[in-house]
């Protein structure tokens, strides 16, 4: 003889006051919920990759400056490949931004395109020219 047997078989209880709850809004008593709001984004930040920026050599620097003052002055187009810094963490990730230059600001630092993308001088890694010069460049 079990421990229960006199209560097993007995009909279950149904209180007078309160109607029975349907079984969808049981259910979803007990439904999983998220205990730690912001832990899952915080997981997925941490697992994002940032890239390391370049550090280039004065020689690099160089042909770098020497490319620059051959499209200010052919105005040709080239693409621009520049060192993003990431807003969120250490690190970034290098961009491409094709175009002409509208000028350089010397004040600022930054070469802006045409189209108004600002592109800071100490962060280009590389200059592809596609101007009448291109052995230039």
């Amino acid at each position: 003889m079990g421990a229960y047997d006199d209560i097993i078989h007995l009909p279950h209880h149904t209180s007078p006051r309160h109607p029975r709850m349907r079984m969808i809004d049981r259910a979803a008593q007990f439904s999983p919920f998220q205990a730690l709001s912001g832990f899952g984004s915080a997981i997925r930040e941490t697992a994002r990759v940032t890239g390391e920026r370049v550090e280039l050599t004065e020689d690099e620097k160089a042909v770098l400056d020497e490319k620059l003052r051959c499209l200010c002055e052919t105005g040709g187009e080239a693409v621009f490949t520049w060192f993003l810094p990431d807003e969120k963490k250490d690190g970034g990730t290098y961009v491409d931004a094709v175009g002409r230059i509208k000028k350089i600001d010397p004040l600022e630092g930054r070469v802006i395109l045409t189209d108004g993308t600002a592109i800071p001088i100490e962060d280009i890694l590389e200059i592809e020219g596609r101007a009448v010069q291109d052995d230039l460049l």
